[in-house]
């Protein structure tokens, strides 16, 4: 009997593929506070997205250098991480912090 499970990857990458879907996931762990938090989630998206071979193509960041930004461990510069963005077709925005 086959199973009817798929991995949460398989499902994850597929709901990702919704600009909005994926803009509100990546706020939603911005919004978490946790850079690790983040740039697992920008490294969600980038991999649902087309995988960091097609992303270094894009943004002319070498391959390796992007996958060490978007490991646990990456601590990508303003600069690189704007390029990545903008090849998701996303972009950085501040705004007024709300009155608690």
């Amino acid at each position: 009997m086959a199973s009817s499970f798929r991995r949460y990857e398989e499902h994850l990458d597929e709901v990702l593929q919704d600009p909005a879907e994926a803009a509100g996931y990546l706020n939603a762990c911005l919004e978490d506070y946790d850079p690790v938090v983040f740039r697992l989630a920008l490294r969600d998206v980038s991999r649902a997205r087309g995988g960091t071979g097609k992303l270094a193509e894009v943004t002319s960041i070498d391959r390796e250098a992007l996958e060490r930004m978007l490991s646990e461990n990456g601590d990508p510069d303003l600069k690189c991480l704007e390029a990545l963005l903008d090849a998701l077709g996303f972009r950085l925005r501040i705004s007024i912090k709300e009155a608690s």
